[in-house]
């Protein structure tokens, strides 16, 4: 319930690797932060997805109501899509207008959990403005191992500028080679249609950009990115990657955004 003083103090947040539920006052607080040139590095998938609330009263409880949409294994009853800590309505943070894509430049796209896989290289990762991120990375493809098969699973995210991720952001690398049941998330569908296979959107994209302030941002689109990041005793391109962007962004110089704004995404 601090707000934006239990973040200021930091330069850095790091993200675990499912960040699902955010309260109206948490999201502010972290944009605010941001904002004031805070750098975000979001390590997981499906972040920033419901809208919970929470009550003083009962600091250790959490209020979910899943309204109208979204991946779920319930639903609300009708009349229950509000929440009775705060009165404020439910549901999923895209369809209240503020879709995770404005906070991290990705969003919930895909869910699979039989076999994760691995990230392709775009020719982007290779120019100035982000090869830093990949010092001592070679490989074309990264994060081709891991607890469940590579880096890119479970949940994932894609960059998508119809959903507010920003212009000027790099697509990195991304993850395509997803088997048939990586399936796109059910907000997507306006009807009930015959899905592409495969399917285009079906992604999980690595990204970095620049915010106002010296900030920046970095996101990898997937929950399995964790369980890469152990493989051969930590001797490895996804902690290598981890590790170069870390140090960066705990580097007190400034990232330069005006030079990028009004770039065209980086496909």
């Amino acid at each position: 319930f601090e707000g934006l003083d239990a973040l200021a103090p930091y330069r850095v947040i790091v993200t675990g690797t499912h960040p699902e539920y955010w309260s109206t006052s948490m999201l502010k607080a972290l944009k605010d932060w941001q904002r004031q040139g805070g750098r975000l590095i979001y390590l997981g998938g499906n972040g920033f997805y419901w809208r919970v609330a929470f009550n003083k009263a009962w600091p250790g409880a959490i209020e979910l109501r899943r309204a109208e949409d979204g991946v779920r294994n319930w639903q609300t009853e009708p009349g229950e899509s509000y929440h009775s800590f705060n009165g404020e309505y439910g549901g999923l943070w895209r369809r209240l207008g503020r879709a995770p894509n404005e906070l991290v430049g990705i969003g919930f796209t895909a869910q699979g959990f039989k076999k994760a896989t691995h990230y392709q290289r775009s020719e982007a990762s290779w120019d100035s403005r982000a090869a830093w991120i990949f010092e001592g990375v070679q490989e074309d493809l990264i994060g081709t191992s891991g607890l469940g098969g590579g880096a890119a699973g479970q949940e994932i995210d894609r960059y998508d500028t119809t959903l507010g991720s920003p212009q000027h952001a790099v697509v990195l690398a991304s993850a395509t080679e997803f088997g048939p049941d990586m399936i796109r998330t059910k907000e997507e569908f306006e009807a009930a249609v015959n899905a592409p296979c495969p399917d285009p959107l079906v992604r999980a994209d690595i990204i970095f950009y620049e915010t106002p302030g010296g900030g920046a941002v970095f996101s990898v689109g997937s929950i399995s990115w964790f369980g890469a990041l152990a493989v051969n005793g930590y001797d490895n391109d996804i902690a290598r990657i981890t590790g170069n962007v870390i140090q960066r962004f705990v580097d007190e110089t400034p990232f330069h955004l005006k030079q990028y704004e009004s770039l065209k995404p980086s496909l």
